[in-house]
């Protein structure tokens, strides 16, 4: 195949014949490219990727960690330092900085990847023809040339001239802003039609409404319409959230009034006569022990690791803004098929010959047994009940197949595929049975009749089976079939009333018949099938609840969180799968209809929407208004969705759940999250992860601000009463860089508290620390205060020198926050109860952390860089006691406010 030849301009394509469109692109509308041509291709014009916006460069974001007042004050200090010739000052001041911002500038770069990665999980995929065969590939794969087949839900992969069209409908508006779907069509177009109104074209990024079409691509990647505008797109991967920016804004505040306290002590010392140079030195070290510098970088790897956990239990987070809702979500509004159930009919009942006869297993695996009154059978020895399972296997025309990925999956109809799974039980193979006993004739289905027919040679014998409604099936039986494969009359009502009883749990039923047709029978008719059948039994089938989902349901309401089950199937069905999930409460589900809610008021629906556990024969556009209902009677909904028409409702939630497998790229690009495995239980396994993050979120908060408040208000102290400073600006630059990296990032690895999902929902409105919180931390800040200047000043007092009583400051300092970061494990519980070995990376964290300060301690390169002295036995006695008082402080205050809970859980809210 010879290299195509583009027009000269993209601009063109419109307006050509598509003879003229197939010659230029040098490809054919019915085969699509051979595998040679689109590997040459591929190597000729790449990936079909818009070049994603590369964002900051890493040079300049290691940069901007440097652009931060607290490290223009510090570098103020660098240059003052260096005037004096303090030369081991100005080097180690220097040092922590740029410490600091290549740890912040790896650990951005971390989290950034790893959000980053995420994105790609989620692998769009698209409809070609090639060689001649219809196939699914990676968008990313698509080549100038491709024929690409387009369907609603679709979101279209390239530009394409499309050449077959069926009543096609396309979402143009992220490429024209055009806000009502465009009729499609396959005519030439003149050359100077505008972008918008070029409507034989379909563009990449833009998505399918309704209808069918198939197109040439002629631009893939950056020579795409939307790849010239690639920004509309190709989003940079975004860290922030609301928490963070809320915190964010927070140490801006605190940042500014730090500084703004540091100038009035500086001003005051001076006006005191004190020097100038130490002045600034104390303003440096006020600054640095006070401002958490490091808050809203920690709190974004935080978010980052949790999203990362997500990913694990098959929970890809598009927008880092759920994590945070997640903890709060109060309803979760589940869609029935595939979410809550196994999306694979299964047949439970069989009744056949007067026998009531329950199988066993679930789905299309064929593990499982046929019983009568709770025990095995053998299918051989139960004549009827054979008949029955293979008029099913029979007037069959779906295959169960084993799809890329190992899953089962059907091809044809699942309700026929339910059929072939329970014969298979019984031994009868549906590629055997067809050998044996080949078709002949076939009536296929049609809604008018409602039954289909097939017609088999067997045993010397014309034989014709029957599948369909009941009641039209009954109509033409005269008599059935006994249990020992006798014939017997036909008591018609019993039959009615076995349908309804299987009705009532919420099966599909159908019905079976054969008829014992003459020699000359070589073809079916409607005629062969009107009356004198025999009628062979019932089989009653369902889509199963996925047994894990049981489980996580009762998790969810027992973590204070209702779950609605909002499905298009009949209330009938909807009850009894929500009757065997546990979705309702103990006196029964409350099922309403799509044409209840029609006669219900905006006014009124928020407390029906409320009430009610399972909403049936819903339309996607209701799901919207139930949404909105929820939200207006003040819930946090998570909404679940996997077609075009429940995008508005996925962008309505709170948090907008779409299906990794059975979802459309339009459901995708609107949901916060996707799930991987389109299961129920892994929402409810998102629910507790982000639980799980904002908890770590709220111990490092509560652990990082005493540390930061201790730190100051000695400082602070020191500079208003006009004494020696217990501490200079290097020592507190050692600790905020050591407990960051040794202490603090534990926190993110703490595992679940198990009471997790015991907790009612987070309130979005209450503040990140309320007052018991702020009391910890100011009991903590204020012990660090006292037993700092006492060991100062006892320190002193026995005549031991200002470094050895510094030293001492430091290292109390360092033990408070290190068995402080062991109580912040858990805010509620003791470290007894949460145990002490269930984080070994905290363990190893304050292990590392003492060792630091050993070296800090004893080391005399350390002691010459920090102005450190080595401390004896009895200093260390002091040091400890102090920070054992704080720990047990902090767990008497636990056990005080919690002690009395521990059957009922009083989180700190």
């Amino acid at each position: 195949m010879k290299t195509m030849t583009p027009p000269q301009s993209a601009s063109r394509w419109h307006q050509l014949e598509m003879s003229e469109v197939v010659q230029l692109l040098k490809s054919d509308c019915q085969r699509g490219l051979d595998a040679a041509e689109v590997a040459r291709r591929q190597k000729e014009y790449g990936l079909n990727v818009v070049s994603a916006r590369g964002g900051i460069p890493a040079w300049k974001r290691l940069m901007l960690q440097f652009h931060q007042p607290l490290v223009y004050l510090l570098l103020a200090a660098v240059v003052i330092t260096a005037f004096l010739h303090e030369w081991v000052d100005c080097g180690v001041i220097f040092g922590v900085v740029l410490a600091n911002a290549v740890i912040g500038f790896i650990q951005e770069s971390k989290a950034e990847k790893a959000v980053e990665a995420l994105s790609k999980m989620v692998v769009t995929e698209t409809t070609v023809r090639r060689e001649g065969r219809r196939q699914r590939i990676p968008s990313a794969q698509l080549v100038p040339g491709d024929v690409v087949a387009l369907q609603s839900g679709d979101r279209v992969p390239a530009d394409l001239r499309l050449f077959q069209v069926n009543s096609l409908q396309v979402d143009e508006s992220p490429l024209t802003g055009e806000s009502v779907p465009v009729q499609k069509h396959a005519d030439p177009l003149a050359h100077d039609v505008v972008l918008a109104d070029r409507k034989n074209q379909a563009f990449a990024g833009t998505c399918i409404t309704y209808g069918t079409a198939e197109g040439l691509v002629w631009a893939t990647g950056d020579r795409t319409e939307t790849g010239r505008i690639a920004w509309l797109i190709a989003e940079a991967v975004e860290l922030s959230t609301p928490l963070t920016k809320k915190i964010a804004a927070f140490s801006q505040i605190l940042l500014w009034a730090i500084l703004g306290l540091s100038v009035v002590a500086f001003i005051a010392g001076v006006s005191r006569g004190e020097p100038p140079v130490e002045m600034f030195m104390a303003a440096v070290a006020l600054a640095v022990g006070a401002i958490p510098e490091g808050l809203p970088a920690a709190v974004t790897i935080v978010l980052a690791i949790g999203v990362n956990r997500m990913a694990k239990r098959h929970a890809i987070i598009r927008k880092l803004p759920a994590v945070e809702t997640l903890g709060s979500t109060t309803v979760i509004c589940s869609d029935k098929t595939g979410t809550l159930t196994e999306n694979q009919m299964t047949v439970q009942r069989v009744l056949a010959g007067g026998r009531d006869y329950e199988i066993t297993g679930g789905g299309y695996e064929t593990r499982g047994e046929l019983q009568l009154d709770g025990r095995g059978i053998v299918p051989a020895q139960h004549p009827a009940l054979l008949e029955c399972l293979r008029a099913g296997v029979l007037c069959n025309d779906s295959q169960i197949v084993t799809d890329d990925e190992g899953r089962l999956a059907v091809q044809g109809d699942p309700t026929e595929a339910a059929m072939l799974v329970v014969g298979a039980k019984a031994g009868l193979i549906h590629a055997e049975m067809t050998d044996q006993s080949p078709r002949l004739g076939m009536i296929p289905f049609e809604s008018e009749h409602m039954f289909r027919a097939t017609l088999h040679s067997m045993n010397g014998q014309r034989t014709i089976y029957k599948v369909g409604a009941v009641e039209r099936l009954l109509e033409r039986c005269v008599d059935m079939l006994a249990a020992d494969g006798t014939l017997t009359p036909l008591d018609k009502d019993d039959v009615r009333i076995a349908v309804e009883k299987l009705a009532a749990q919420g099966m599909r039923v159908l019905g079976f018949a054969r008829l014992h047709a003459t020699h000359e029978c070589d073809d079916l008719t409607h005629d062969h099938v009107r009356r004198g059948l025999t009628f062979l039994g019932l089989q009653g089938m369902i889509d199963p609840p996925r047994t894990e989902v049981i489980q996580a349901i009762a998790s969810c309401r027992s973590a204070g969180i209702r779950v609605k089950m909002i499905t298009g199937d009949h209330a009938i069905t909807a009850r009894a799968i929500a009757e065997k999930l546990g979705i309702a409460d103990s006196d029964g589900v409350q099922v309403m209809t799509g044409r209840d809610l029609e006669k219900i008021s905006d006014a009124e629906l928020p407390g029906v929407a409320h009430r009610v556990e399972v909403f049936a024969r819903v339309a996607p556009e209701q799901k919207l208004r139930l949404v909105r209902a929820l939200q207006t009677h003040g819930h946090i909904v998570a909404m679940t969705g996997d077609g075009v028409n429940d995008a508005p409702a996925l962008k309505q939630s709170d948090i907008g759940i779409a299906m990794g497998i059975a979802g459309t790229d339009v459901a995708k690009g609107a949901a916060d999250m996707v799930l991987i495995d389109d299961n129920f239980a892994t929402i409810q396994a998102a629910v507790e992860e982000g639980r799980g993050v904002f908890d770590n979120l709220r111990k490092f908060i509560v652990w990082t601000l005493p540390t930061n408040v201790g730190e100051g208000s000695i400082i602070l102290v020191a500079m208003l009463l006009g004494v020696v400073l217990p501490v200079v600006p290097v020592q507190l630059l050692w600790v905020n860089m050591a407990t960051s990296i040794f202490l603090g990032l534990m926190l993110v690895f703490e595992p679940r508290e198990h009471d997790l999902m015991g907790r009612p929902p987070r309130d979005p409105k209450l503040p990140l620390l309320t007052l018991p919180l702020f009391m910890r931390t100011g009991l903590i800040s204020l012990i660090m205060i006292i037993g700092g200047y006492w060991l100062y000043f006892y320190e002193t007092g026995a005549g031991e020198s200002i470094a050895t009583a510094r030293t001492a400051v430091i290292n109390v300092i360092v033990m408070v926050e290190t068995l402080y970061l062991m109580s912040c494990r858990s805010l509620n519980h003791s470290l007894l109860r949460v145990g002490f070995f269930s984080n070994p990376l905290a363990l190893i964290g304050a292990a590392a952390m003492i060792g630091a300060q050993l070296l800090f301690t004893y080391a005399p390169f350390m002691n010459h860089l920090f102005h450190t002295a080595p401390l004896d036995a009895d200093a260390w006695l002091r040091i400890v006691c102090v920070a054992l008082l704080s720990f047990f402080l902090v767990e008497l205050e636990k056990w005080i406010r919690f002690g009395r809970h521990h059957d009922k859980v009083v989180p700190v809210e």
